[in-house]
């Protein structure tokens, strides 16, 4: 009885060996892996301390947000007020006119800036010639490299009243100068145009790729059951690209309450103050310049928690009503 249990165990072991079913942690097999992978793991230490000290470690000033901060104090030995920043944000005149400047210039680029792109894609990827493909996606690409302070330099310059370009062709064409840059109506207009004007380039690199790995089979069948190019990229290309444009909406849904800092700081005037002013350059002046660095901190705190309510809530309603989101 003994040697036959003992043959059973020998048995066992042999089957789970040739399985592979582990029976254990095997040390020295995962130290020599982590030692054949140590190149990768060096590769890794900069961009992990580059994520913990600028990403992970701010987040110890957050309690800046409860607190009464004092400079002599610093940080811990400031005393706790706990909710009364998030008060005062929420019940200042201010603060409200701020989340409404943020929400509708937000909802006019979502709403005005995500299809570009995707519009971009299709009608580049139906290109039958490959080299204006390529020349017109070079050219829409290079906009995402200009800084904002040329960009915004280039605004002042081509809608300037007198000398501006803009205002040369309006006049040519027999119409009046306007002034786009002091008058409040077409703030929002510029601010959105332009940045459809920089950013579809890059980002129709995405669908692009996507587009790339669309089976031609399926342009085949649909040329051969008579479809006409509308049809095949209603049918083909945009069903294929569905994933993708659905986690590029979840991430700028999020973002709807980050409107750029540089951008709409520098067309900043007194002119379009009452309604350029939104969450970002709210908190640099309340922080910075007014040096009331607890305000600001609660402020870009409440934009983070409804930030991360909007990715939560949209990828939750895209796992509803279809097969993915982001999680």
């Amino acid at each position: 009885m003994v040697g036959q249990a003992g043959a059973n165990r020998n048995g066992m072991d042999g089957l789970n060996r040739a399985s592979g079913a582990p029976r254990g942690i095997n040390r020295r097999t995962v130290w020599q892996r982590m030692r054949a992978s140590a190149p990768y793991y060096l590769l890794m230490l900069l961009p992990l301390a580059l994520l913990l000290v600028f990403k992970y470690y701010p987040m110890y000033g957050l309690q800046l947000a409860f607190k009464d901060y004092k400079t002599r104090l610093g940080i811990v030995n400031s005393p706790w007020v706990g909710l009364k920043h998030f008060n005062q944000f929420l019940t200042a005149s201010s603060a409200w006119n701020v989340i409404r400047n943020t929400l509708l210039i937000s909802i006019y680029s979502l709403l005005l800036g995500f299809p570009a792109p995707i519009l971009l894609a299709v009608c580049l990827n139906e290109s039958p010639s490959r080299r204006f493909r390529k020349s017109v996606q070079m050219i829409t690409y290079m906009p995402y490299f200009i800084s904002t302070v040329v960009l915004v330099s280039m605004i002042i310059q081509f809608t300037d009243i007198s000398s501006g370009l803009v205002n040369q062709m309006v006049r040519g064409m027999g119409g009046s100068a306007i002034n786009f840059m002091g008058e409040r109506r077409y703030f929002r207009l510029i601010y959105v145009l332009t940045g459809i004007w920089q950013g579809a380039g890059y980002s129709a690199v995405i669908y692009l790729a996507a587009l790339s790995g669309v089976n031609p089979e399926l342009y085949d069948a649909a040329t051969v059951d008579g479809a006409s190019k509308f049809r095949r990229i209603l049918n083909v290309d945009l069903p294929s690209i569905t994933p993708t444009i659905r986690i590029l909406f979840i991430l700028n849904t999020g973002s709807i309450l980050s409107v750029a800092f540089e951008k709409i700081y520098l067309m900043q005037n007194n002119i379009n103050l009452s309604i350029s002013e939104v969450i970002s350059t709210y908190i640099y002046k309340m922080g910075l310049q007014n040096s009331n660095y607890s305000y600001s901190t609660a402020a870009g705190l409440f934009n983070s928690v409804i930030s991360f309510a909007m990715v939560f809530i949209t990828n939750t309603i895209c796992r509803r009503f279809s097969d993915g989101g982001l999680w």
